[in-house]
């Protein structure tokens, strides 16, 4: 490897461990002056040798949409978890219905979600994953009355460790919560608090993630509706077909 190339590979390496977000090729070689821009085969050829150096190490280089990033391998996350034991975010039944309905079956009516799902959506629920940036408002529906159409984004494939829908896992016959909840790596309410919770009409129990956004490289699995039929967000922002 010349000075050149090892110095692009140092730079790129820098700027994945510094980032807050994955990063495309197009950002990294714009983090150089127009007349020194390396060619998109220099910054292939230099994402590939960082890879290559965190090999059997603590972190890998994993691919989130179009973009790249360095983070803790999987099997770390027993550990890395302990980091954030004092904060675990927590997320109802009816939040993680509703994001993996929208997740398979975009683009979708708030109307198909109820359908599916076979009660209201409320409010607060489609409030919380706009605001968590996992939903975006992707157009409305030719119908009467011009629904509200919505669509995963860029940020849900990030926080998921997804490179693009296809990635979701194959759709399965319905199955117990727990063992859906396996699968997304969340803990479920104690037996008692889950029967107080049924008990009370309106009210849903709700799922402990176990790992937070940055820690850990599992993928966290969602498991229901009908799998997606229109394009998945690129990490730029626009939309791309899978």
């Amino acid at each position: 490897m010349s000075d050149t190339d090892h110095e692009l590979k140092n730079i790129v390496e820098a700027a994945l461990l510094i980032a807050y977000e994955p990063l495309s090729i197009k950002k990294l070689k714009n983090l150089f002056p127009a007349d020194a821009r390396p060619a998109t085969e220099q910054v292939d050829k230099a994402l590939q040798s960082v890879a290559e150096d965190w090999d059997g190490r603590a972190l890998e280089l994993r691919k989130i949409g179009n973009g790249y990033r360095l983070q803790s391998r999987g099997k770390y996350a027993p550990w890395l978890r302990k980091l954030n034991e004092n904060r675990p975010p927590r997320y109802s039944r009816a939040m993680l219905e509703t994001l993996a309905i929208i997740a398979y079956r975009q683009p979708v009516t708030r109307g198909d979600i109820e359908e599916i799902r076979g009660v209201s959506v409320s409010t607060d629920i489609m409030r919380n994953l706009l605001d968590r940036g996992w939903i975006n408002d992707i157009g409305h529906r030719e119908v009467p009355g011009h629904p509200t159409l919505f669509g995963t984004t860029r940020g849900f494939l990030e926080y998921f460790n997804l490179t693009k829908l296809s990635d979701l896992p194959p759709l399965r016959a319905k199955r117990e919560p727990a063992d859906i909840a396996r699968d997304l790596e969340l803990r479920l309410p104690g037996a008692g608090e889950e029967e107080r919770n049924a008990a009370a009409e309106g009210d849903e129990s709700e799922f402990d993630r176990a790992a937070d956004e940055h820690v850990g490289a599992e993928i966290i699995h969602l498991d229901t509706g009908s799998k997606a039929t229109d394009t998945a967000p690129d990490v730029d922002g626009e939309r791309e077909t899978p």
